[in-house]
């Protein structure tokens, strides 16, 4: 089938690539537009307790939360200094009535509350009249000017929950332009290098642009539908840009081998499909699988996520087995044109080894196939050292604890993060986040006593009324420590489990609310993710190769390669270690939803190394029915390519460790440290471990499995499977390992 569609790709290339750039200088002109189409937040589970609370104190007593934080601050001028009133009052009078809802000021209420110790300070609590928080955020960015103090004496600062939606929203775009300023330059010259072509170097570079185009165009589609957060477009970036450049190492590698063993191009290309095409189909599906799993939570963050991350994947995949063969079958042969001058030392040393290799007059004689060798002596020390190290790297994460996002994820000097820091430092009793207590159908006494055993509760410092309208009651409940800290989830807790007044009914809301239903969600649907992915990656797996012990051990392996990366992130961002170095301050957690993405992403990601390294083992094996030969064959062939496409994508990655998003910096870290781990220790050392011990075990599977295997899985090429991999069918006997002493 892919050899086909290679040969079919040789004679139509030109109506292909036609096609192809039509529909990317469409995209281009359209997909951009995404941006204005994507939300901010998405945290929360809509079906929720939190969730249903809140619109149940809409519908009753109208919302009373605090949208925008406006602190004014001067260093010369107080309060009670008349300048100073006018210079907040008369920004605030200049505020659309339509707009703006409810202004509470010190003026207005004479409540010590919105004044600092100092008296050089003081906020106004902003309520926006939009209902949706979509809407709210095109509000703040119409009044925000119009916060402004009209005297320079008196500086502003905005914070609050719409500002704070609006500026990461903000803050978002000016990352993914430094983290493409800082990549671009370095893929540049890594290409160059792994190839030493600018043609052959240039195609990756060409095939990432068409992805993210085009993925920006499938999710601008997805908008149309459904909420899409604007998150997403980092998840694309990341993948879209780092998958394209991993396939089309692949394939054109393969490419450029088959040409050089003397193969015209259309064969070349048919020969390139049936085996790189193959493993990047493969690779492809497994990845969008494991993204898939992101939709199966109800928070708009994870499943824009999932959206980003299987649009970013299925157009990686496309355009690699339909624009790429295409260029390839108009360059052919001149794909190694504009070769790249090394130095004349460095062009000797390399024409030396080459005949050292010529001398040695064998197939494989390469650093890679001795590095397989070598292990595959002494598998179980190898193995038990691996594994080791990588226990020992994820032992922090038996410590993690989950927390949520509040305004330290901003950098230090945004402004949102700015009134937070200043409220909490300043300010006495200030509460702009209480936890919501909506009471319906209490009488007073009720209400009282009710109220009474809220203020008992651990961790509570008072309860207010703030609003009451036809039997319905809010309360306000203060709260020691952060909104989304462990004391007031606690809190959340144990107000939950009061009784509630006779005949009356009780809903509990607020951004403490929500952390402790969003911890909920995740635990209740988390099993439901693990057994999706794991389920159809193990039979893509079968599928591939025939066998169901490696589907397996590709499990344990990237269990293992994960539990390393939430280590790592484990001990650098709740730990606090190299805080300085990377430029975030920790929160002693970490935001519950990140190890979540991780898992989708990196366990994809995995399984992308996994499956090319066996296909290529496959061949060899199939070739030979020596596994061990097979093993250090396969790790030859793509040893050099497998850690080039792994550098490559921790680049990209790694970029992202520069944004001023703490968790998107999380996110780049740990994806960055789980690639390097997994494409060297883990698919150097481990796998030809696992696979020397195993023997033969690797390809075995049930007879009838292997019947049917045979009949309808897909396989590497079209030719007939050889006799021994039917079950119960002995191969050359596996010489024994070196004992470990």
């Amino acid at each position: 089938m892919f050899a086909s569609w290679g040969l079919s790709l040789a004679r139509w290339r030109w109506a292909v690539l036609v096609l192809s750039f039509a529909a990317v200088a469409a995209a281009g002109v359209w997909g951009p537009g995404v941006v204005e189409r994507l939300t901010s937040g998405g945290f929360d589970d809509p079906g929720s307790p939190a969730t249903v609370a809140e619109q149940r104190i809409v519908d009753t007593v109208g919302r009373q939360d605090t949208d925008i934080v406006a602190l004014y601050s001067s260093p010369t001028l107080t309060v009670d200094d008349p300048a100073f009133r006018t210079a907040v009052e008369g920004a605030l009078a200049t505020l659309p009535a339509a707009d703006v809802s409810q202004v509470v000021t010190y003026w207005s209420s004479g409540a010590d509350v919105f004044v600092s110790a100092d008296r050089h300070s003081t906020y106004a609590a902003v309520r926006l009249a939009d209902e949706t928080r979509a809407g709210r955020s095109d509000v703040y960015a119409e009044v925000a000017d119009g916060l402004r103090a009209t005297d320079p004496q008196v500086t502003t600062a905005l914070g609050g929950n719409a500002a704070i939606d609006a500026q990461i929203s903000t803050q978002v775009g000016e990352d993914l332009a430094r983290a493409e300023s800082l990549s671009a330059p370095i893929l540049v010259v890594l290409l160059l290098v792994v190839f030493g072509s600018a043609v052959a170097a240039g195609l990756p570079l060409l095939i990432g642009a068409f992805t993210v185009l085009g993925s920006f165009v499938a999710v601008r589609l997805i908008t149309e539908v459904t909420e899409v957060s604007v998150f997403a477009i980092n998840i694309i970036t990341i993948l879209g840009l780092g998958l394209s450049i991993d396939y089309a190492l692949f394939v054109v590698s393969r490419f450029r081998e088959q040409i050089r063993a003397g193969q015209d191009v259309p064969e070349a290309l048919a020969t390139t499909m049936a085996t790189a095409g193959r493993t990047v189909a493969f690779s492809a599906v497994t990845v969008a699988v494991s993204m898939t799993g992101l939709l199966l939570f109800p928070q708009v963050f994870l499943r824009s996520m999932g959206f980003g991350g299987i649009a970013a994947v299925v157009v990686a995949a496309v355009t690699s087995l339909t624009v790429l063969p295409a260029l390839l079958a108009v360059l052919g042969r001149r794909v190694d044109a504009l070769r790249i001058r090394l130095p004349r030392t460095l062009t000797g040393a390399l024409a030396a080894r080459r005949a050292r290799r010529a001398t040695a007059g064998a197939a494989h004689t390469g650093g890679w196939e001795r590095l397989a060798r070598s292990v595959m002596r002494r598998p179980v020390l190898w193995a038990g050292a691996v594994v080791a190290v990588l226990a020992v790297l994820g032992s922090p994460f038996l410590h993690v604890e989950f927390g949520g996002i509040d305004a330290r994820a901003l950098p230090e000097g945004a402004q949102g993060r700015v009134v937070a820091e200043a409220l909490d430092r300043d300010f006495a009793g200030v509460d702009t986040t209480p936890i919501d207590v909506l009471v319906e159908g209490a009488d007073d006494a009720a209400l009282a006593s009710f109220s009474a055993a809220v203020a008992g509760v651990d961790g509570v410092t008072g309860v207010r009324p703030v609003a009451a309208r036809d039997g319905a009651t809010l309360l306000a409940v203060g709260y020691t420590g952060g909104a989304v800290e462990a004391t007031a989830r606690e809190a959340v807790t144990a107000i939950r489990a009061l009784p509630a007044p006779a005949g009356a009914t009780v809903d509990v809301g607020g951004v403490s609310a929500q952390q402790v239903d969003l911890r909920a969600s995740i635990a209740r649907t988390l099993p439901w993710m693990a057994l999706l992915v794991v389920t159809a990656t193990f039979l893509l797996l079968f599928l591939a190769f025939g066998s169901l012990v490696l589907p397996l051990k590709a499990v344990v392996m990237n269990v293992l390669s994960l539990g390393a990366a939430f280590g790592v992130v484990t001990w650098i961002f709740q730990d606090g270690n190299l805080s300085g170095l990377l430029g975030f301050t920790s929160t002693g957690t970490v935001e519950t939803t990140q190890p979540i993405l991780m898992l989708a992403i990196l366990f994809g990601l995995s399984m992308d190394y996994e499956v090319f390294l066996l296909s290529r083992i496959r061949e060899e094996w199939d070739a030979t029915g020596d596994n061990t030969a097979a093993v250090a064959a396969g790790l030859q062939r793509t040893g050099r390519i497998i850690t080039s496409a792994a550098l490559l994508l921790v680049v990209v990655i790694a970029a992202f460790s520069t944004s001023g998003i703490t968790f998107i910096k999380l996110i780049g870290v740990g994806m960055a440290v789980a690639i390097v781990v997994d494409a060297t220790v883990v698919r150097a050392l481990l796998v030809p471990a696992t696979m020397r011990l195993l023997g033969r075990a690797n390809w075995w599977a049930p007879a009838p499995m292997v019947r049917w295997w045979e009949r309808y899985g897909v396989r590497e090429s079209d030719g007939p499977v050889p006799a021994r991999r039917s079950a119960g069918v002995s191969a050359a006997p596996e010489p024994a390992p070196e004992p470990v002493a």
